[in-house]
């Protein structure tokens, strides 16, 4: 299926539908770990830090483990987005995985040119993460070309570090960002949107996940937009192959609520979601 086929259908179906369709839908990828087996809802352990401090960072670690949070990955946005900084965090994080025998991946979500280089410096690397978009217009503005992806993939597997798997690929994707780039060419921002996936689809990625209210109510308005969008994206997402979760979030500015992402957070476990993110101060309620 092409991914304009899967959005244009998606919009023709209720929130009910969405959720039905994607629940039957299975998508199983592995690295160290196996990844969206039935009935197994993973999370993403996020221990970022306002300013990187390393013991903060291995301290949420922690506090992440211990709630059970990390089985998708454990990946850390760079307060300091370069290559030495994006080093340090993969060894930090590589230290925990290898000291306690953890059956999990690691990525820092940097870009994807400072990951070429961090691999060619030796650096510890399982995951390559990117944020793509659905038009080569939109990807170039993020800077990066599908060539570029392909030779992050072709380094990512020659270091071999999988062990049941080799996935090793990570993407972000979100509705609204090709708008945001003014690289749409005139389509709807969920057509844009499932293009990415077909894009991810082409990388065999361990990990794709939508920001879901990220951009803010510029492109999703308030909390019914955004619990209908994390339904569309999911749909479309297992519909084209990918292992689809869910960064359930909104912007301060949106007309929504933590009720609100309690409710998609919900549905997407209804719906089979592979995995969300998990910060381990709020693992209590999920």
């Amino acid at each position: 299926m092409t991914p304009e086929m899967v959005a244009a259908v998606s919009k023709l179906m209720r929130n009910q539908d969405l959720i039905l369709v994607a629940r039957k839908c299975r998508v199983q990828t592995a690295f160290r770990n196996t990844i969206g087996l039935p009935g197994h809802l993973s999370t993403r352990l996020q221990p970022n830090h306002p300013t990187d401090d390393m013991a903060g960072i291995a301290a949420s670690i922690l506090d992440g483990l211990l709630y059970g949070s990390g089985d998708a990955v454990i990946g850390i946005n760079p307060a300091t987005d370069n290559v030495a900084q994006a080093t340090k965090l993969m060894r930090l994080m590589d230290d925990v995985i290898s000291k306690y025998d953890i059956p999990t991946q690691s990525c820092v979500l940097t870009h994807v040119t400072n990951t070429l280089e961090a691999i060619e410096q030796g650096a510890p690397v399982d995951l390559v993460f990117q944020s793509i978009g659905g038009t080569e217009a939109t990807n170039s503005s993020f800077g990066f070309s599908l060539a570029t992806l392909q030779e992050a993939q072709d380094a990512a597997l020659s270091l071999n570090r999988g062990t049941v798997g080799q996935n090793v690929m990570y993407f972000e994707t979100g509705q609204g960002s090709s708008l945001s780039a003014d690289a749409h060419h005139g389509l709807d921002q969920q057509t844009c949107e499932a293009r990415a996936y077909a894009v991810a689809r082409r990388f065999n990625p361990l990990l794709v996940n939508t920001v879901v209210g990220f951009i803010g109510p510029e492109y999703l308005f308030d909390g019914k937009e955004i619990i209908r969008a994390g339904l569309e994206d999911h749909f479309c997402g297992k519909m084209l192959g990918v292992p689809m979760g869910c960064d359930i979030c909104y912007t301060n500015h949106a007309e929504a609520d933590q009720n609100d992402m309690d409710n998609l957070l919900t549905l997407l476990g209804v719906a089979g979601c592979t995995f969300i993110m998990g910060i381990p101060a709020l693992m209590t309620s999920c």
